[in-house]
C-alpha cells in the first residue's frame, strides 16, 4: 500500500455502513426537529423578537440526535448541560472582554474545559460559544437573557423532539448500553470470563486518555457480541452458539488428554 493511499485513509472517517432506511430516518428526523423548533419557538418567543428564533447550532445538535442517538455526545444532559453552560460561558466572556476575537477563543476553550468536568460534552455547544460572542448587537444586548432563549428554549424543544421520534422509529432514546448476551446463551459472570473483560476496557481507556464516541458499557457489548460463534444445522438454522470461552476450554481439554498439561497450570 503506497503512501498516498495511507495518507488519504488517515483523512477519510471509517464509518459504520448505514442502511438506506437508516439515512432517510436520519434525516426525516433532522427536518422534523428543527421545523418543531423553529415554530414553537415563533409561537413561545413571538416573530418580532429582537433575537433570533433559531441558532445555527441546533443544526449541529440535530445530526448527533437523529442520526447518532447512541452517542454519548447526544445524551439529554450533553445537550442541555452543554448549550446552557456554554451560552452562559460565552455571554461573561462578551462582558468581561472587550476584544471579541479574544472573547470568542477564550468562551469556546472554558467552555470545552466545563462541559468535560460536568460530564456534558456536546460538539454544537462550541458554537453556542461563539455565538454568544460573535452572534451580533442584540445578542450582546440581551445578556444573559441568551442562555434562557433562544437557547435553552431551543435546546429543551428539539430534544423533546429527538425523544419522540428516535423512539417511534426503533431508536432507544435517551440510549441505554444493551445486554452484552442478547441471545441468553449460559454466559459465565464478567468477571468469570475468559478473554476482554470491563475492567480491561475501563484501565485501556483511562490510559488512552482521549474522548471516545462510545460508551464503554457499548464497546464491551459490541466485543462481546463478536464473540459468539453461531451453529447451524444443515437447513441454515441456528441450534447453538460457541463463545471464545468454549474454544478455550476445548483447546485445553485436547491437551489434557493427550497428555500435555505444560501449558494448563
Amino acid at each position: 500500500m503506497s503512501k498516498a493511499t495511507l495518507l488519504l485513509r488517515r483523512l477519510v472517517p471509517s464509518l459504520v455502513p448505514v442502511s438506506h432506511i437508516e439515512r432517510l430516518r436520519s434525516s426525516c428526523g433532522a427536518l422534523l426537529g428543527i421545523l418543531l423548533t423553529g415554530f414553537i419557538s415563533t409561537l413561545a418567543i413571538g416573530d418580532d423578537a429582537s433575537l433570533p428564533l433559531l441558532i445555527a447550532p441546533m443544526g449541529a445538535s440535530a445530526v448527533l440526535l437523529f442520526a447518532a442517538p447512541s452517542s454519548p455526545l447526544a445524551q439529554p444532559w450533553s445537550i442541555l448541560g452543554g448549550n446552557i453552560v456554554s451560552s452562559a460561558v460565552g455571554v461573561t466572556s462578551a462582558l468581561l472582554i472587550p476584544d471579541p476575537v479574544v472573547a470568542a477563543a477564550i468562551a469556546v476553550a472554558v467552555a470545552i474545559g466545563v462541559m468535560l468536568l460536568l460530564g456534558c460534552l456536546h460538539p454544537p455547544s462550541g458554537a453556542v460559544a461563539l455565538t454568544a460572542v460573535l452572534g451580533g448587537p442584540a445578542i450582546r444586548e440581551a445578556g444573559y437573557a441568551f442562555v434562557f432563549s433562544p437557547v435553552a428554549i431551543n435546546s429543551l424543544l428539539i430534544l423533546a423532539v429527538a425523544l419522540v421520534f428516535n423512539n417511534l422509529t426503533g431508536r432507544r432514546y435517551p440510549h441505554l448500553p444493551t445486554a452484552a448476551n442478547p441471545h441468553n446463551t449460559q454466559d459465565p459472570l464478567p468477571s468469570k470470563r475468559l478473554g476482554v473483560v470491563p475492567e480491561d476496557l475501563q484501565a485501556v481507556l483511562a490510559q488512552y486518555g482521549e474522548v471516545v464516541d462510545i460508551s464503554p458499557e457499548d464497546l464491551d457489548n459490541f466485543i462481546h457480541q463478536a464473540q459468539y460463534m453461531p451453529v447451524v444445522d444443515a437447513d441454515n438454522r441456528v441450534v447453538g452458539i460457541v463463545t471464545q470461552s468454549d474454544l478455550i476450554a476445548a483447546l485445553f481439554q485436547r491437551r489434557l488428554d493427550a497428555g500435555d498439561s505444560r501449558d494448563v497450570a
